[in-house]
């Protein structure tokens, strides 16, 4: 039986403590909220996490990648195009992103399913990533948090099989933002719960369950999707799960609501804790609503390796003040800085899109040196570049050889680390460090690669690798 045959996830290393915002805003605030770096968005995060997926699958049997987000990085451009580069996955594939939902995450997992079932797919990386916007001094500004998940979908292998599901459409209008908003819009809460959320999320989940010849009391573990804290309670009540027992935390008090990566996140974090035999109910919302049964194999046992949701929440620092989180946000217009002005040459990412995108470094096969970026001659023996092999880079990690401080600069998130690493087992990279505490950095520690948005210029998005400290 078709179903998830690995997962993943990404939690970014930020987190705003709700006692911060309740300084600047008044109130009280208990937990905190994952906030994606100044050089992070949905791309990268689901980048993220799909590494986390897939390590240790062979990449050539991914022959699609659906990408679900509600804040795409483009209006008209792929970004599972350039996820699926950054994952180094076959050209040959199909790649979609499903948008404009809190639900397209569970719909597109259903979707990779239908591919699996029909076999025009062996195996569908799905990922999910958010990093949804709400005005300031508002109830959702603290509850909004950022984040991904993936999942592969396959017949071979299965951890979680897919046994049964359901799903209701609704043109129903609660959240929403038009084309040019950039702060989500909502509608009055009551009605969105008698309305919709509830009967909606109720009929998904009896109906499922109904299908399969199941009760609450035949599911382990529940996933249910809630716009808030409050609606849950009384779809768990009306379903008849054990809310101490059955349903699994949304962890808004430690990573906050993560729009279409929120339902996607907690199943991780299900599966995390399965062991073979448990049902898993996974109840998503929005638009209508859909419900998921799925049975754990003894296969779970191979995803021990995962940092998931237990590795990113134990890997953490906290944002000092309100006013990183509006840089970090561009919550303001701030002063025009002539020397932050860029430029970018198309034709030149293009043609070393391998670099780039995929990191790929270049072994030289008279010397056996490990080069990157990757040289017209071997730099080592000065052999010519037809003695050249392509190497995959990405997954590799090295140690700090030297690094310097600009504690001047204008970057977004001072002071400006540049670092030479050499990697384990060849190979030198010259890179810009996020994610760091420069109290904490050492000549020698470990560090790995992760895919970061560098810079905006004539319109364009520009990805590239930066180098971090290891994250457990």
């Amino acid at each position: 039986m078709a179903g998830i045959t690995s997962y993943g996830a990404y939690i970014p290393m930020y987190r705003l403590s709700r006692e911060t915002l309740a300084q600047v805003w008044g109130g009280k605030g208990k937990g905190e909220k994952a906030v994606a770096n100044a050089d992070e968005d949905s791309l990268t995060m689901g980048v993220e996490a799909a590494r986390d997926c897939i390590k240790g699958f062979d990449k050539s049997s991914i022959d699609a990648l659906y990408f679900a987000t509600t804040t795409p990085p483009y209006k008209e451009k792929q970004s599972a195009s350039i996820m699926a580069a950054a994952c180094d996955l076959r050209e040959d594939i199909i790649t979609a992103d499903f948008a404009d939902s809190i639900r397209s995450a569970t719909i597109a997992i259903l979707m990779a399913l239908d591919a699996v079932k029909a076999g025009s797919a062996k195996q569908v990386l799905v990922i999910a990533a958010d990093t949804r916007l709400a005005g300031p001094d508002t109830r959702y500004e603290s509850l909004f948090g950022d984040g991904a998940a993936a999942f592969l979908i396959g017949n071979e292998g299965v951890v979680a099989e897919i046994e049964g599901n359901h799903c209701i459409t609704s043109a129903f209008v609660d959240f929403w933002r038009l084309e040019y908003d950039k702060i989500i819009r909502s509608w009055e809460e009551r009605l969105t719960r008698e309305e919709s959320y509830m009967p909606y999320m109720t009929k998904a989940i009896s109906t499922v369950l109904e299908k399969q010849n199941l009760t609450a009391k035949d599911i382990s573990k529940a996933v249910i999707y809630s716009p808030d804290t409050s609606m849950q309670r009384e779809v768990i009540k009306k379903a008849g799960f054990d809310p101490k027992e059955q349903v699994q935390d949304l962890m808004f008090d430690s990573v906050g609501h993560t729009g279409a990566a929120l339902t996607p996140m907690v199943l991780v974090s299900a599966l995390e804790g399965a062991k073979p035999g448990d049902r898993i109910l996974t109840a998503n919302y929005e638009d209508g609503a859909d419900a998921i049964v799925m049975r754990v194999t003894d296969e779970i046992g191979k995803m021990k390796d995962r940092r998931a949701i237990k590795g990113y929440l134990a890997s953490k620092m906290m944002l000092p003040n309100y006013g990183k989180y509006m840089r970090f946000r561009n919550l303001m217009e701030w002063e025009h800085d002539l020397f932050m002005e860029r430029r970018m040459a198309l034709a030149e990412v293009w043609r070393h899109r391998n670099f780039y995108l995929r990191f790929h470094g270049a072994k030289c096969t008279k010397c056996g040196h490990i080069m990157t970026p990757i040289p017209k001659m071997c730099i080592y023996c000065q052999a010519d570049e037809k003695y050249f092999e392509e190497v995959p880079m990405a997954d590799k990690r090295g140690k700090l050889v030297t690094y310097s401080m600009d504690v001047r600069s204008r970057a977004i998130d001072p002071p400006n680390i540049l670092a030479v690493v050499n990697f384990d087992g060849g190979g030198r990279f010259y890179s810009q460090m996020t994610d760091r505490n420069p109290d904490n950095i050492e000549i020698g520690m470990t560090m790995e690669l992760t895919f970061r948005r560098i810079h905006d210029a004539l319109g364009i998005h520009n990805y590239f690798w930066k180098c971090r400290p290891a994250r457990g």
